[in-house]
């Protein structure tokens, strides 16, 4: 396996799965498809979230800046992830390897943030039907959905370079298929104390707190789906919140389970499959997810073909 014939002293080399090339091959089809599957799911939403009118609601424009979200998370890891599972070289620029670790670190973080703002959503929409629209205004949503992200951007800037500066000894091997923060903490070739409680700190702020306010929400939206006497408002509400509950677990339970356990007690395949589960696979579901039992946005797609086709006859 080549790895560093006409790289520089800067690149890092990404290890990935390059112990076991058969598994590679089946990975990198998987992969590709995965992410075929993430572009097309996620941008019909967006599209069919902004061209439907009757879909320009907050549950929808949140789902919208989570299929963005989910495009620019994948697109700052796969294509090169491809280069390297396709190619002889594994490596990337010191650059590139920054800006996927920032990246990855930045987006993660921002989706923490922006689900729990969509349980918000869920527990207005289902304890306060009336004011539903008064609570969930325009300007609301937006003003959260600013925060969100830039919660997430301030992550990224306080961990990155606290990361960065952990001194590597000569080591440019990174033992994951994308440079991401644990696999940066295993490199260094000194314990970082500052580095561990700044991880842990955050960690706490971007997934246990979210998470909490998240089962708190569906605590309450349980409370009052017990009482609901209609039949059908019941099941819209157990859809929902069913497919949104779904997205919170598989990518809660994998991410926490990465970053809030010490990563001297994860072993390095347990940790890569993972990884490749809440950076590849996870994206690719939430389209599935959400539009599966949905008949708003399987509704909205039908009309917006419809007028196109009737459009092209005209």
């Amino acid at each position: 396996m080549e790895t560093s014939n006409g790289s520089s002293e800067t690149d890092f080399i990404l290890l990935g799965f390059s112990d076991r090339p058969q598994l590679e091959r089946i990975i990198s089809v998987l992969v590709f498809i995965f992410y075929t599957a993430t572009l097309v799911g996620n941008t019909t939403i967006i599209l069919v979230s902004y061209l439907d009118t009757q879909l320009h609601t907050p549950m929808y424009f949140f789902l919208s800046n989570l299929s963005f979200l989910d495009i620019c998370y994948t697109t700052s890891i796969i294509p090169q992830m491809l280069v390297n599972l396709w190619g002889p070289k594994k490596s990337i620029t010191y650059g590139g390897c920054v800006l996927q670790f920032f990246f990855a670190l930045d987006l993660g973080a921002t989706e923490c943030l922006l689900l729990a703002v969509m349980a918000y959503d869920r527990y207005a929409a289902v304890c306060q039907p009336l004011h539903y629209t008064v609570v969930m205004h325009p300007q609301l949503c937006q003003k959260m959905v600013l925060i969100v992200w830039l919660g997430g951007l301030g992550s990224a800037l306080i961990l990155c370079p606290l990361t960065l500066k952990l001194p590597k000894c000569g080591h440019r091997e990174v033992d994951n298929f994308f440079c991401e923060m644990p696999a940066f903490i295993k490199m260094a070739c000194v314990y970082s104390k500052v580095t561990e409680i700044a991880v842990f700190a955050l960690g706490v702020v971007f997934l246990l707190v979210p998470l909490s306010l998240i089962l708190i929400s569906y605590g309450v939206i349980t409370h009052a789906v017990v009482r609901i006497k209609s039949a059908a408002r019941w099941h819209k509400v157990l859809n929902t919140c069913g497919s949104h509950l779904t997205v919170v677990t598989l990518f809660y339970a994998t991410i926490i389970y990465m970053y809030m356990k010490p990563q001297n007690h994860t072993s390095q395949d347990e940790g890569k499959f993972l990884t490749l589960f809440y950076t590849i696979v996870t994206p690719s579901l939430n389209p599935l997810i959400y539009t599966l039992r949905n008949k708003d946005v399987k509704s909205a797609v039908k009309r917006i073909f419809w007028v196109e086709k009737w459009s092209a006859k005209s």
